[in-house]
């Protein structure tokens, strides 16, 4: 059965989603292993213009219906979200019915695969959002698994730093136990989210902290394992393992 699945789906697709500037185009350049911007391509596969491209994104505007692939990776293709806020009843709404008419439809290569749900670390204060509780309490993924990217994790170090300073440390003292404060920040923070999220009635269904996404050589093991884990049908898993062929250790996991 998985043999028959991986003939009829060519690519894996996934929906990206989260608050704007919330990391979402360099995380897809890391696992794409790629420092390019994807092309786009509209529904029916006709590849637009960078210029009128560039132009929307200026604006802020994103068409969940257009295909973002990257050369250095073809094998993905994602579907990039605007960031909603509450009240964007609109934008809420084109996103569900997007959800809806891709988790379900006959046609296989145009199917959603997954749904990565970016929260950055830069808005910490404000934890989950109104928008986001409305997301994981109104839309019904279905069998599309959703995972939380926890994104911008990087920015707590200097959270770090600055809660050691008030501690009465020295700033040699600050930056040497700089790392291990900010990875418990990370976990408690991490903590919160979960309990806001679990309580939903939609939950995802795993976490994934991304760290270094600045560097090029950024390592997304964890989260290609994660995505691999909350697939519900070992043919997906084996098409996520080989489309992403430059990653060595997801390929003895299964």
């Amino acid at each position: 059965m998985a043999n028959e699945h991986l003939k009829k789906i060519r690519r894996f697709r996934i929906l990206v989603m989260g608050r704007a500037n919330a990391g979402k185009t360099t995380i897809l350049q890391r696992v794409c292993n790629s420092t390019d911007e994807p092309e786009i391509f509209d529904g029916k596969g006709n590849k637009i213009d960078s210029d009128i491209v560039q132009g929307t994104l200026t604006r802020g505007y994103h068409d969940i219906q257009h295909e973002l692939v990257f050369q250095s990776n073809p094998g993905f293709v994602f579907h990039d979200s605007c960031g909603f806020e509450a009240g964007s009843t609109q934008q809420f709404d084109q996103m569900k019915h997007f959800v809806a008419e891709h988790a379900l439809t006959t046609r296989v290569n145009k199917r959603i695969h997954g749904i990565w749900f970016c929260i950055p670390m830069t808005d910490s204060h404000r934890t989950v959002t109104a928008a986001e509780q409305k997301f994981f309490n109104e839309c019904d993924t279905g069998h599309v698994p959703v995972i939380v990217l926890v994104t911008k994790v990087d920015t707590l170090y200097l959270t770090a730093i600055g809660e050691l300073l008030e501690g009465g440390l020295t700033m040699a003292e600050a930056e040497a136990r700089a790392m291990e404060k900010q990875g418990e920040l990370l976990e408690k923070w991490l903590g919160d989210v979960k309990h806001e999220l679990e309580r939903c009635k939609f939950p995802p269904k795993g976490y994934v902290a991304m760290q270094k996404m600045h560097q090029e050589d950024a390592d997304c093991t964890p989260l290609m394992e994660c995505t691999a884990n909350v697939l519900n049908e070992e043919g997906l898993q084996r098409l996520l393992i080989s489309t992403q062929q430059s990653n060595i250790q997801l390929c003895h996991m299964l």
